[in-house]
């Protein structure tokens, strides 16, 4: 999006700082502390009943749980997302990327799969963010290298969001590396076109 429409939408929204709280509930410090300390362990265990399939323990349950309550759902979030979404293009280019499944949220996986380090250093507040142009290009080094994983980090982390699609979701196909290339592809694209950004995170 052109910075003239961003400005238009904030302007609307009555926010400056769009879809990212302007104080951390007090129990994310808490809940944060605890995924540390859960970051290297696996929250799943193979399937018995599906092959290629994974379980999930409590721990994922509750890493689930944590990271939905960190979401905005107040209603000038959800009117801004809403606006937000009238921008979008009708068809896909490589301005616009989207992932979508049943049951689990792919953001979810790829929180579990990064671990609460990484996820605080992507752009926005767990997924959501509407940036200007110099904006984008302050937080591409930061989405690059949380993002742009090789080798065995990358291995990891991909069967870490197969994990979580097939242990809390039944998404067993979903496109793992296209979470993962999907929003630096985006972001990349603004920065050569001049452009804002925006991303977020939806249940319906």
């Amino acid at each position: 999006m052109s910075d003239e429409k961003i400005r238009g939408l904030l302007s609307t929204a009555g926010q400056e700082s769009p879809l990212t709280p302007g104080t951390v509930p007090g129990d994310v410090p808490e809940g944060l502390a605890w995924w540390r300390g859960k970051a290297q362990e696996s929250l799943f265990s193979a399937s018995t009943a599906s092959p290629g399939s994974w379980s999930a323990n409590d721990d994922a349950y509750r890493l689930s749980a944590f990271i939905d309550s960190c979401y905005d759902d107040s209603e000038h979030a959800e009117s801004l997302r809403d606006a937000i979404m009238d921008q979008f293009p009708p068809d896909s280019e490589e301005g616009l990327f989207t992932a979508v499944a049943r049951k689990a949220s792919p953001f979810s996986a790829l929180a579990y799969a990064l671990g609460p380090d990484a996820v605080m250093r992507l752009p926005g507040w767990f997924g959501d963010f509407l940036f200007d142009a110099e904006q984008v290009r302050t937080q591409l080094p930061a989405a690059e290298e949380t993002l742009a994983l090789t080798g065995v980090r990358r291995r990891d982390v991909v069967e870490r969001i197969h994990s979580w699609m097939t242990g809390l979701g039944d998404d067993p196909n979903h496109d793992a590396d296209e979470l993962l290339d999907g929003p630096l592809r985006v972001l990349r694209h603004a920065i050569s076109t001049g452009q804002g950004a925006a991303g977020h995170v939806r249940w319906y």
